[in-house]
């Protein structure tokens, strides 16, 4: 979108908060990138540049805008939205995987050599892989300078930079003050009271957003022991590359309220990153919205409750064993099996404030189950253990850089998962707007009620028109139902 000058100069005269994330604008008079909703007077058209990516403007020397903050605007949509090479680079970039393993690490998980990842990403971006997750590390860092009192050598660390004049002088070039100086102007209330230990953190998103069976999905399928509704919060256990965590996530009208506690804080951009797709934060609602309103069936749903998301996954190794668990079963059974799971093989944590006592077992962990303590029908279980051992081995790859269509070829190949397993795995794990599971029961129930096809095949037909956007149609279907996925929990 950068490319287009009109279009952009429209979304800034009008400060429109839809863009955030898809550009960002740089003042050659004033040195300083924004947001496209900066609130400030906008500069004179000839003044202005637009870059694809935040990490772009930083490397041609802009600062970032003290005022509308342009680090803390909502991601682009097109990273969750795209399936190619650039987009599963920026999905491991948030992830941290250049931090941990470097350029070569990001290359070998995408397939690609190292020079044509960087090839690719400087021509769409205007900025290669190294410069991206600097741009990363400078707001984790902003994130830690005021909303902890940790000391700065620690704040460096965890951020992710390799020393400490290299924090200082980044934090300086991009926001234009010293990290000391950030922490002084941080003003007091800005952020959610914490406990001791906690990290108090605002996710923003666009508007408009339906909490409703967004965190009701994510409630109603809890697993005990690794997630819980409590004081108006989703809370979980987070398996992260250096320790683990929780957090606690609320809805509120203009925000996400986050609260995480870490055991090594280099954790924490990952953590934010995997909180933020787990809600879809990134989505883009005015376009899903504006295509699935144009279909006359869906657009009074649409008009009710419009802003819907599609609850994800922090972990795509752990919603796939979930998958084959909630095959043909109700959800209060899938709880009940994947918390004997949890029991009997996940690692155990504290957790001071609630009642979460586990993190889900990895596959490896998993390695060791014996299918006959499984109370399930022997297909099933055969189908469990594959899928486990898939998964150990790398026979299934569903990290956030997987191939989409290669992962669902993977699935398929395995004994015992169908179409139904397959697009549910495409749609909350991997990711993927345009999943859809047309054998499903309740949406074809829903789409009977609605005077839609019902029958797998006629559906499909029908969802053409629906197309990229089909895993949201799901969201607006299943929504006609008075299941409790679909209604914030109330307690």
């Amino acid at each position: 979108m950068h490319t287009d000058f009109e279009r952009c100069l429209r979304a800034v005269r009008s400060k429109d908060a839809r863009f955030d994330g898809w550009f960002y604008t740089a003042v050659r008079t004033t040195r300083i990138y924004c947001r496209p909703s900066c609130p400030v007077v906008p500069p004179k058209p000839e003044n202005m540049t637009f870059y694809p990516s935040a990490a772009a403007a930083q490397q041609a020397g802009y600062r970032a805008c003290k005022r509308c903050r342009p680090d803390a605007s909502p991601g682009s949509p097109q990273w969750d939205e795209r399936a190619d090479c650039v987009a599963r680079a920026m999905r491991l970039i948030a992830d941290g995987v250049v931090d941990r393993e470097g350029v070569p690490g990001l290359a070998a998980r995408l397939g690609y050599s190292t020079r044509q990842v960087e090839r690719q990403l400087l021509a769409e971006l205007g900025a290669g892989p190294l410069a991206l997750a600097r741009a990363q590390r400078a707001q984790t860092a902003r994130l830690l300078i005021e909303t902890t009192e940790l000391p700065m050598a620690d704040v460096a660390f965890a951020a992710g930079f390799a020393s400490i004049r290299t924090f200082n002088d980044t934090v300086r070039e991009v926001f234009a003050l010293a990290p000391t100086e950030l922490r002084r102007r941080a003003r007091p209330g800005t952020g959610a009271a914490a406990l001791p230990g906690t990290l108090a953190l605002r996710l923003p998103f666009r508007q408009p957003l339906c909490p409703g069976n967004l965190f009701g999905h994510l409630a109603a399928t809890a697993v005990p022991g690794v997630e819980e509704w409590r004081d108006g919060a989703y809370r979980r256990t987070l398996a992260l590359p250096y320790g683990h965590g929780i957090v606690a996530l609320t809805p509120r009208a203009d925000h996400i309220e986050c609260r995480l506690s870490l055991t090594d804080l280099r954790d924490l951009a990952g953590a934010i990153a995997r909180c933020r797709r787990m809600l879809d934060l990134d989505a883009d609602p005015e376009a899903v919205d504006g295509l699935l309103g144009e279909d006359p069936v869906l657009a009074p749903l649409v008009r009710k409750a419009p802003g819907r998301r599609v609850p994800r996954t922090v972990d795509a190794d752990e919603f796939a064993v979930r998958a084959v668990l909630g095959q043909q079963v109700s959800t209060a059974a899938a709880r009940t099996h994947a918390g004997r799971l949890v029991t009997a093989y996940g690692r155990k944590i504290d957790d001071p404030a609630g009642g979460l006592t586990h993190l889900f077992p990895a596959p490896a962990e998993l390695a060791a189950l014996d299918p006959e303590t499984l109370a399930m029908p022997r297909t099933r279980r055969a189908t469990l253990t594959t899928m486990i051992t898939a998964l150990a081995d790398g026979t299934v790859q569903l990290g956030v850089g997987s191939d989409r269509d290669r992962a669902r070829a993977q699935l398929a190949a395995l004994p015992g998962v169908g179409p139904w397993t397959v697009e549910c795995i495409a749609m909350r794990a991997l990711g993927d707007p345009d999943a859809f599971t047309p054998t499903d029961l309740g949406l074809r129930r829903a789409a009977a009620g609605l005077g839609l096809p019902a029958t797998p095949a006629a559906l499909i037909r029908h969802s053409a028109r629906w197309r990229p956007w089909r895993a949201y149609a799901v969201q607006y279907l299943w929504a006609t139902d008075d299941h409790p996925i679909n209604h914030l929990p109330t307690d």
